[in-house]
């Protein structure tokens, strides 16, 4: 099925972004927003669900990722530009209004894409990241907190530039897909938690992964590294955020994420909805934070049931 997924460019602010594209949209349109270390192709089980929905599913590979091209100045790229980018797709579409499933880092964009133009959303998904007011408090968590990590210039690149693009991306899927927090030891790096023996997590092929790799290869790390990892504290919102659309939380119980400083009371004790009023959490009990490859039947379920219930 992923072969009727069809893939255009379009040349939008000075910069030719990849879009991958399936179905007719009669019911209308969503719009998908990947996080890292994905592109386009980790939405592949939900566009063509949409799409059998009634809904045009679209997914761009965001700027510096995949087939898109690199901004000639990578870091000052702004979290603004790929809300801007968004807009600048759908107007490029002729698409007034869009569902936004924002998964990872996507979801910051996605919910600032409802929180800054809602009239241009009918409603926001996310998976694996709540609608975040402030900024994440890492300074609670250890020095090899990978975020940390990557955030510390030159520290990433010597990291990774050990292996080859495909080892890279192989291991970030292994540890990202894990329960506990990817934290290096002293002395230790983040590609040194897995090695070449250790197995994927079974829903994911090494075929998936030599997709990936292949558009690592063309993209490298650098904009990557900088959106989100040495972006992240640049991430701003108004005082006294409120989204104001429909909004569905998809949280796998073994994501990661949820072990972040706070997180998982921000979210089960429904402090989030402080800033997003109507919104619906969903926990999957045995969900990573890969929860839409992980288990596309029952997101895919989820995301349907909620787009078609906010027509």
């Amino acid at each position: 099925m992923v072969e009727k997924i069809e893939h255009s460019h379009l040349d939008v602010r000075g910069i030719s972004l990849h879009i991958a594209h399936i179905g007719k949209g009669e019911l209308g349109t969503v719009l998908f927003v990947h996080g890292f270390p994905e592109i386009w192709y980790s939405w592949r089980h939900q566009m063509i669900a949409a799409a059998e929905a009634g809904f045009k599913a679209i997914a761009p590979d965001l700027r510096g990722y995949g087939l898109s091209g690199q901004p000639t100045e990578p870091e000052n790229t702004t979290w603004e530009d790929l809300v801007a980018d968004l807009l600048a797709i759908l107007d490029s579409l002729s698409i007034p209004k869009v569902f936004v499933v924002g998964k990872d880092f996507g979801a910051w964009p996605a919910y600032h894409l409802a929180l800054y133009h809602p009239q241009r959303v009918l409603g926001v998904v996310t998976l694996g990241v709540p609608f975040i007011a402030r900024n994440l408090d890492s300074d609670t968590l250890p020095e090899g907190f990978y975020i940390l990590r990557w955030r510390e210039p030159g520290r990433a690149e010597a990291d990774f530039g050990r292996f080859d693009v495909r080892r890279v991306v192989r291991t970030i899927y292994i540890l990202f897909s894990r329960v506990e927090i990817p934290i290096a030891e002293r002395g230790q790096e983040i590609m040194d938690l897995a090695d070449s023996s250790t197995p994927l997590p079974q829903w994911c092929t090494e075929e998936d992964v030599d997709v990936y790799a292949a558009l690592y290869e063309t993209s490298g790390f650098r904009f990557p590294l900088h959106m989100p990892y040495r972006s992240l504290l640049k991430v701003t919102a108004p005082a006294d955020p409120k989204v104001e659309v429909p909004a569905l939380l998809i949280m796998g119980e073994k994501d990661y994420v949820l072990r972040f400083p706070g997180m998982e009371d921000y979210v089960r004790s429904g402090t989030v909805k402080q800033f997003v009023p109507d919104l619906e959490i969903v926990y999957v009990p045995e969900g990573s934070h890969f929860v839409q490859e992980q288990f596309p039947e029952q997101v895919n379920q989820l995301l349907i049931d909620f787009v078609k219930s906010h027509l």
